[in-house]
């Protein structure tokens, strides 16, 4: 792997934040190689992608560790209302990666940033 600049791990100490990029430049890498210890939830996996699609406020019931990445996120931009809500009740700290920003800003009702 490439040594990176953006230091994910200090990023996340002060907000949640989106990370976009074209495919295949190494975001799920990066993720894995530098967030071992979040909880990921990997939107490309069909059976979590369905489990997800038909009740996206499942995240609430799940134990979440205090940094969660949800790996293309574009996927299902439905999920972001419950990511406002956990970030705002339950004060986690979300990653949020993909590859399409369009998809996210016809649904996302909240705003362009997420902040604690």
């Amino acid at each position: 792997m490439y040594k990176r600049i953006l230091d994910l791990t200090e990023l996340l100490k002060r907000k949640s934040f989106f990370l976009f990029g074209p495919r295949g430049t190494g975001k799920t890498t990066l993720v894995k190689h530098t967030l071992s210890d979040a909880t990921v939830i990997d939107l490309l996996e069909s059976r979590t992608y369905r489990e997800y699609l038909k009740n996206p406020s499942i995240i609430s019931q799940q134990k979440l560790k205090s940094v969660v990445v949800i790996d293309e996120v574009q996927k299902l931009p439905e999920i972001l209302d419950e990511v406002h809500r956990l970030i705002e009740a339950e004060k986690l700290t979300f990653l949020l990666t993909g590859s399409s920003a369009r998809k996210l800003k016809r649904v996302c009702s909240w705003g362009t940033s997420i902040n604690k």
